[in-house]
């Protein structure tokens, strides 16, 4: 299939880090380090749910004063911003009130925005499982891609954030071209080694395999890569049965992955209620950030929508 991306996605030209206040230091060093390796601009977008209470002096009425409560947030930005423009990137303050998922998207509809970035934690009593409903949200209906820096992501700086080894989960399913293309023009813009990897789950072994061995799956997982690619960049493909996430995260560590790419189709209601899908257990525990494709993403790029029951399907998740 004839798969086209836009230039902006492999080299982004305008990137929007989504900030906390506090902000998350290891998530911003990132973002810095995207915008200086490709020239861009930065967009430091925060979105508060506080109000700044005023009184006024003559009635004594309490009022919320939304300008006040916008200049507030602008003001605890403002020492972020300093540091952007010291490193020579131009940057750019936006605060807005109201729910950050809903703001982020609609923002990135109304700016030219090449790629989102945002940090995610894991908290509460059930462990590293929860990586946050608004990263959720964001990178399930983001119309540009959305990479996340989770909280066991390794800090770059010690090898200059380069991006050296691209992990692409893959399969040779119709959606996976779009995953892979996009995954080889990053090697490409890089000059990565570039890992196409196809995890077979132990009930689909047979299925998947229909007399074929795994090395020739292998073979054919080469032409995932885009003919003009092709000899310009290396590319390893790797497939094995087993537990998707845990195949991928292992392979994260043993390849000493700098980025991991996937599709993120939408997951079933079970897994969205209880954080089993692959990409809630990879953003929790991948060493390296990971770069998300949504579906609206991926229809773009020519990809038919996928359905399924599953949490997980070859190559979307």
């Amino acid at each position: 299939m004839a798969v086209v991306f836009k230039p902006g996605w492999s080299k982004p030209s305008t990137i929007l880090f989504a900030s906390e206040i506090p902000v998350n230091e290891r998530a911003f060093s990132f973002a810095l380090a995207q915008a200086k390796e490709f020239g861009a601009d930065l967009i430091l977008f925060h979105v508060y749910d506080t109000l700044v209470v005023s009184a006024s002096e003559t009635s004594g009425i309490r009022y919320y004063d939304h300008t006040a409560a916008a200049l507030a947030e602008k003001h605890q930005l403002e020492p972020l911003a300093q540091r952007v423009r010291a490193a020579g990137v131009a940057c750019e303050v936006v605060v807005r009130p109201g729910l950050p998922a809903d703001q982020i998207l609609a923002f990135s509809r109304e700016r030219e925005i090449d790629r989102i970035l945002m940090g995610t934690h894991s908290p509460g009593p059930i462990g590293k499982l929860l990586v946050g409903s608004v990263a959720e949200a964001v990178l399930r209906s983001a119309i540009v891609p959305v990479c996340i820096i989770g909280p066991e992501v390794v800090d770059g700086s010690y090898r200059n954030f380069a991006t050296r080894t691209i992990l692409c989960a893959a399969s040779l399913q119709e959606s996976s071209h779009v995953v892979a293309g996009f995954a080889a023009d990053l090697a490409a813009q890089h000059d990565a080694m570039l890992i196409l990897q196809h995890v077979i789950r132990p009930q689909d072994r047979a299925e998947y395999l229909a007399g074929r061995s795994l090395d020739q799956i292998e073979a054919d997982m080469l032409a995932l890569v885009p003919a003009e690619l092709q000899g310009k960049i290396a590319v390893q493909t790797i497939v094995v049965p087993g537990d998707p996430t845990e195949e991928l995260l292992y392979q994260s560590r043993a390849q000493y992955a700098d980025l991991i790419v996937l599709g993120a189709q939408g997951a079933s209601a079970f897994a969205a209620i209880t954080r089993h899908g692959v990409v809630y257990k990879v953003l929790a525990h991948a060493p390296c950030p990971v770069l998300t494709l949504s579906p609206a993403v991926l229809a773009d790029c020519g990809s038919k929508a996928e359905t399924s029951h599953e949490a997980y399907m070859a190559g979307i998740f």
